[in-house]
């Protein structure tokens, strides 16, 4: 198996990772409802989940996007980033509380994940930028 191929199945397996884990956590959250969230329990738990992801991030900043991905990558996560920043998810909360922090979770363990990765790539981009002058 080549290297691509391996960098793909390990975004995916990461990605995997996330939304279990925002599954996890969220359900948890939910369980502690109204402290969500901010239980003690659930905070250190999201703060783990939160580290491993931002961790993978890196190893995927590092061995895994090509400079022909990265401007697509870097789009993505600007978009990531932007969705999860506005609380466009809090109606579900309407339907059912766990939508709400199913959906939360989810979302920010993808963006705990992709922003390390876009940091790096972003910073390889401005280091290739300048060698080219």
């Amino acid at each position: 198996m080549e290297m691509e191929q391996i960098s793909r199945w390990a975004f995916i397996a990461f990605v995997a990772i996330a939304i279990v884990m925002g599954l996890v956590v969220g359900y948890m959250a939910f369980d502690k409802h109204p402290a969500g969230f901010n239980d003690p329990g659930v905070a250190d738990a999201d703060g783990w989940v939160t580290l491993i992801m931002l961790i993978l991030g890196i190893i995927i900043g590092v061995t895994s996007i090509t400079a022909k991905e990265a401007l697509p990558f870097l789009i993505v996560t600007i978009a990531l980033v932007v969705t999860s920043a506005a609380d466009v998810w809090s109606p579900l909360s309407r339907v059912h509380e766990l939508l709400y922090y199913w959906v939360t979770g989810i979302l920010n363990y993808i963006v705990a994940f992709a922003a390390p990765a876009a940091v790096i790539i972003a910073v390889n981009a401005v280091f290739a930028m300048t060698k080219k002058k």
